[in-house]
């Protein structure tokens, strides 16, 4: 046999078997893309009910979950944008930095490109205004897991956080409804060593003794619904933020660059004051002016 006839012959069987390789690999992507799209939708049919009826008097459902070690909080929610919108609008590290810095106590948020992946550098603080220094960082490791014309997955992690929290993960999902909207689900966890647990409790037994979560217990006092307390209450508190934050930055997306800002700041507080008895902490006023100003900081600081 010709001895080169016998290198191309044996080429094109590696080039074919090469080819079959990347079909199959892209044929497995595609398949598994589709089946986290229809959990997702699966999640919705079984959510249906609660989501149209509930105590938040729109389709959102909130659950939590309080392990000796670890707290986490889950929101799924119908939104009334389309997933064109969703996907374009969360699908990039400095709009999460856009969302993030809504909540009340982010300080500062701004990714980093690095060789090996996307940092959002966050500092988180007091309610109040509060200079960088004093407010910890945490480095979360942005991740786009899928992004295909109807399913959206978007991850944050960070390993350490003050005060002995770790493992820190939020995590979006996002899915194409019919009739131009769209299904999501956010969640948000962390973990707690033996000081993180000592720091919150002594939290919860002072300052924060007064504050509740979503989650109605038992009946009604003096006609009165007796809701959580505690650490479900707190992970509950800040999922909702986060949730309140991604929903005001949606309402903005499509937006004049001009006015998105405002219009963000304006409805992610006028949202929280829904739930005065869990979430309200400062006036309007008080709010705008320390966003503005950290918005302007975070241009510029480091």
């Amino acid at each position: 046999m010709n001895p080169i006839h016998s290198i191309k012959t044996a080429i094109q069987k590696a080039l074919r078997c090469a080819l079959i390789f990347v079909a199959c690999a892209f044929a497995f992507q595609a398949h598994a893309n589709d089946v986290a799209a229809q959990q997702l939708l699966n999640k919705f049919a079984a959510l249906e009910q609660r989501l149209n009826q509930n105590a938040f008097m729109r389709p959102i459902v909130l659950d939590s979950l309080e392990t000796p070690n670890r707290a986490a909080g889950e929101i799924h929610a119908v939104v009334d944008y389309p997933f064109a919108v969703v996907s374009a609008a969360l699908n990039r590290p400095d709009h999460w930095c856009d969302v993030i810095s809504l909540h009340i106590n982010t300080k500062y948020c701004r990714p980093e490109v690095l060789p090996g992946g996307t940092l959002l550098k966050v500092n988180i603080g007091k309610k109040t205004p509060e200079s960088l220094e004093n407010a910890p960082r945490i480095e979360f490791n942005y991740q786009a897991i899928e992004q295909t014309p109807r399913y959206l997955a978007i991850a944050l992690d960070a390993k350490t956080g003050p005060m002995g929290t770790s493992n820190y993960r939020i995590e979006l999902e996002a899915v194409a409804l019919p009739n131009n909207k769209s299904f999501l689900h956010l969640s948000y966890s962390y973990s707690m060593n033996f000081a993180a647990r000592f720091a919150v409790q002594t939290y919860l037994a002072t300052v924060g003794s007064s504050k509740l979560g979503f989650t109605q217990i038992g009946g009604t006092s003096n006609n009165q619904r007796q809701y959580i307390t505690g650490v479900r209450a707190l992970v509950e508190r800040n999922t909702m933020r986060y949730y309140l934050a991604i929903d005001s930055f949606l309402a903005s997306a499509t937006d004049e660059p001009s006015t998105r800002l405002e219009k963000r700041l304006q409805a992610w507080f006028t949202a929280t004051e829904r739930y005065p008895g869990q979430l309200h902490e400062l006036d309007r006023g008080t709010y705008l002016l320390m966003k503005r100003d950290e918005y302007q900081r975070q241009q510029t600081a480091q």
